[in-house]
Parts: C-alpha cells; sequence; structure tokens
C-alpha cells in the first residue's frame, strides 16, 4: 500500500509518501516547502504568512513528491489535523480532501505530535513501548507509547513556553536572529555551560514530575544580560548560549528518563525540531546509556515537520485497522495528543 502524508501545521509545507507492507513503511518521497525565511524579519511565525506561503507551495510540492515516488497517485491520504496554526492546517486540509476525492482514494486525520514519534520507525524498525520526548517551537511534551496504532499518552507537557520558543526568545534576546535554535546552539560551541547558574524550572519535590517550565528560565537570561549592560560589564553571548542551552537540555533528559524509570520502559524517542540541538542529543546519549536505556533519534530533517512523519502515522493507523475519516473531517488546532486518529 501507498501512503501519501501531508503537513501544513505551521511553516513547513510537507508531502511525504511511504510504502507500507501491514508491518513497516518504507520512504519513497520526502518533499518540503518551508516558509521559514519569511518569517524571519518577524522573530517568530506569523499565522497569515505561513497560510499563504502554504497555498503558493503545496501543488508543486505535491508534484515534487509523486516525481520523486514515481506514483501517479497513492492508495490512500493522510493529513495533519492538529495541533497547529489555524489557518495552515486549513490549507493542508483542504488539499488533502480534494485530492482524496479526485483520486477516489481513503483519507485519514492524524495527529501532528504523533507523527512525530512514528517517523522513528523509519530509521528504526517497530516500535516498542516507550517514552517519546517531543521538543520543537510549539510544543514541549512527554509521552507514553504503547504501539502506533493505539491513542498516545501525555504524561507531561510544558505550563508556558514551549523549550523551542525559549531558545528564539533567548537567541532574539542575544541579538543572534531567527530560528533561535541553530543560532543558539553554534554560539554555545564556544562557551561554558557551567559558566552562568541558571535555574532549573519545575524540578522541585512538590513540582508535577513530568511538566516543563521554561519561562521563568527565559527570564533569568534577560536578568541576567541586562544586569550586565547595565553595570557596563561584558556579556559572553557564548557563556550565555552554552548556560541557557545546559540548563534546558538539563530539565529534558532528566524528566525523560524519570518517566522512562517509572513507566518501566528501555525506550526512550526524541523528536520535534528542537532535538537538533547538539546538547540535548548528547546529554540525552549519556543520560541513556548510563540507565541502560536505548535512545531512537531520528535523523535532524525527520525531526522537523514534514510530510513522512504523517504518511508514517497515517500507515500504522491503517494497519491498526481504523476506518477512514469523514471528507467532513474538521481541523482541530488545539487538539489533544490523546486523540491518534479521527
Amino acid at each position: 500500500m501507498i501512503v501519501m502524508g501531508i503537513e501544513s501545521s505551521c511553516d513547513e509545507t510537507g508531502v511525504g509518501v511511504v510504502e507500507w507492507d501491514g508491518e513497516t513503511a518504507t520512504l519513497l518521497a520526502d518533499e518540503v516547502a518551508s516558509s521559514v525565511d519569511e518569517h524571519a524579519r518577524f522573530g517568530g511565525v506569523v499565522p497569515e504568512v505561513a497560510s499563504r506561503a502554504h497555498l503558493q507551495a503545496m501543488v508543486p510540492t505535491m508534484q515534487r513528491a509523486r516525481e520523486a515516488a514515481g506514483i501517479d497517485r497513492p492508495d490512500a491520504i493522510a493529513v495533519t489535523i492538529g495541533p497547529g496554526l489555524a489557518g495552515a492546517l486549513l490549507v493542508g486540509v483542504a488539499a488533502a480532501k480534494a485530492y482524496a476525492l479526485a483520486w477516489d482514494v481513503p483519507l485519514y486525520a492524524v495527529n501532528h505530535l504523533g507523527g512525530h514519534v512514528a517517523v522513528d520507525t523509519l530509521e528504526h524498525g517497530p516500535m516498542p513501548p516507550a517514552v517519546a520526548l517531543l521538543v520543537s517551537g510549539g510544543h514541549t511534551h512527554l509521552l507514553g507509547v504503547q504501539n502506533l496504532s493505539q491513542p498516545i499518552v501525555e504524561m507531561g507537557t510544558t505550563v508556558d513556553d514551549a523549550a523551542g520558543e525559549a531558545f528564539d526568545k533567548v537567541a532574539r534576546l542575544l541579538d543572534l536572529g531567527y530560528p533561535g535554535g541553530p543560532a543558539l546552539d553554534a554560539a554555545a560551541r564556544d562557551g561554558d555551560p557551567a559558566a552562568i547558574a541558571f535555574p532549573r524550572g519545575m524540578t522541585g519535590p512538590r513540582d508535577a514530575p513530568y511538566d516543563f517550565s521554561f519561562s521563568g528560565l527565559k527570564t533569568a537570561v534577560a536578568r541576567y544580560v541586562e544586569g550586565r549592560v547595565r553595570s557596563g560589564a561584558p556579556v559572553s553571548v557564548p557563556d550565555v548560549a552554552a548556560s541557557f542551552q545546559e540548563a534546558v537540555a538539563d530539565v529534558l533528559t532528566a524528566k525523560a528518563l524519570r518517566a522512562c524509570r517509572d513507566r518501566g520502559v528501555d525506550t526512550l524517542v526524541l523528536g520535534g525540531g528542537a532535538t537538533a540541538n547538539s546538547r540535548i542529543r548528547s546529554l540525552a546519549a549519556e543520560r541513556t546509556a548510563a540507565a541502560g536505556i536505548e535512545l531512537r533519534v531520528p535523523k535532524p530533517r525527520l525531526c522537523t515537520d514534514n510530510g513522512v512523519m504523517v504518511a508514517t502515522l497515517g500507515a500504522h493507523v491503517i494497519g491498526g485497522g481504523a476506518p477512514p475519516s469523514p471528507l467532513t473531517v474538521a481541523t482541530d488546532p488545539g487538539m489533544s495528543v490523546q486523540i491518534s486518529k479521527l
């Protein structure tokens, strides 16, 4: 079975194609058009700009994916219906419905966050019971995964800023540009992660064990920089970047390992664009190795938003026997992570 996936939840227009043999998915095409450069001058994603970019990119991206996969049409279409930006989601879902109707193939509406978990199977094979740590500009979640044809359980999430959002805001504070994650990671290579003792949010004994908070950390960085500037002291951008990055990676990986132990699983999966960060990856590798936990991390291209992750999740949903979604299915910008399909 050939399954096509369409992703448009934020600023990437993704169309991916996989071949499903009933147990595993094989990548056939992965085409992405990003509007990140259009948002750079605003320092963040502008929903209206993203929606218009999806409209312009959808048909060309679809054509490239079909050519790369060598197909005229798929056997089924999966599409992200949420969570995400309302206008951006509408473009992808409208396109998916139109193609499904024109080609007379079934439509499967799936959850964006589940796609970030499912895409790991393209590199590492079937997914065992696991904990997934998803980190991106809009999401920070700890998820319990039994298998990919069943709803995913949310163990914890951020109570304020997502980790990727905090990266963008701190990068802006340090004049490093947008997107902030890669810029901060690059700056941190020349810094000392122990130079500044930034706080670790929600790590006290009475705090929710799997939830995150990065707003206080972001404020602490701002206060540190403001204090240095006010006193006339120099601000070491590499040290600030490295110390901030260390604080984020420390909390993310510590809570992820705690979730693995408490859930009784020996596999941790990383997903989402912010997991391309070198310190998050290296600290996760160090801690999982010490704890005897297998770490599964897709290559960076598959961690960012793409259509392949949607196609892969769709294939597993189909394999689990789920019925197709009606063509009246609606987008759900605030979709709960527990709902993996409709």
